[in-house]
């Protein structure tokens, strides 16, 4: 049985992966780690990892970015394998997991979901395919997400600069802002309650592909961290992403 430790436990993905290792035969709830925690809830939680009696097997972080590095010292301290779910890591926090990934094993993605993944694929692929297509990428979520553009718009627009190494980011446009042909446009909605909804715009003079993945429930987030930890728990230390995954 993987003993699981849920970082960000008492938040609202937190609480879908712990739903998630309920149902699962293979998997269990070891404890949660969430500085917001009170104490009572209905699983063992702390608000701090140095509070943490025992070892897990793996962590599951679906947190903040500021909280990755304290994740990353404690994984690394325990000899823990860590799944890094949160997104929004800037340089030096991106730094930080790659240092990690040279003493434990760390899977890092800014979408668990295994469609996202697919679409990531799909959407270098149709680059390649098409390499004088303008590439638009438009993504929509909740009115309360913080980051803005999403780490998977991001994500989709890294891989497809895999096939484009010249492409150049731009965020949304105004004023006197011609297209050049090397760029790539990334577009932020934010609306009520979507949960997480990504299109990218491949278009010739002569045809257009629109490709789409839309999220309906947050569970398929947690789904596909459990899955990326079962993965995980039986790799050597690296760096390991969803496309690793799908490989094996």
């Amino acid at each position: 049985m993987i003993k699981v430790l849920v970082h960000g436990a008492c938040g609202k993905m937190g609480g879908h992966v712990i739903e998630a290792l309920s149902k699962c035969e293979d998997m269990e709830l070891f404890c949660g780690v969430d500085h917001m925690a009170k104490g009572n809830e209905a699983f063992k939680c702390y608000d701090s990892f140095d509070k943490v009696v025992g070892k897990p097997d793996i962590i599951i972080d679906f947190s903040f970015h500021t909280l990755v590095k304290s994740v990353l010292e404690y994984a690394v301290k325990e000899s823990v394998p860590v799944v890094i779910a949160t997104t929004a890591l800037n340089d030096d926090e991106k730094n930080a997991v790659s240092l990690a990934a040279n003493k434990i094993p760390v899977f890092l993605a800014y979408n668990m979901s295994i469609g996202v993944a697919l679409l990531c694929d799909f959407a270098k692929k149709a680059a390649g395919a098409f390499p004088d297509a303008d590439i638009e990428i438009v993504e929509a979520h909740h009115n309360r997400k913080v980051d803005a553009p999403s780490g998977t718009a991001v994500m989709l627009a890294d891989s497809i600069k895999e096939v484009r190494p010249n492409a150049k980011y731009v965020y949304g446009r105004g004023g006197e802002s011609k297209r050049t042909p090397d760029e790539i446009g990334i577009h932020a909605l934010r609306m009520a309650n979507i949960v997480g909804e990504h299109e990218v715009y491949i278009t010739t003079s002569s045809q257009q592909l629109v490709l789409r993945h839309n999220a309906y429930d947050r569970s398929l987030f947690a789904d596909g961290a459990i899955k990326a930890a079962r993965y995980l728990a039986e790799q050597k230390t690296g760096l390991y992403t969803m496309r690793d995954m799908f490989k094996s």
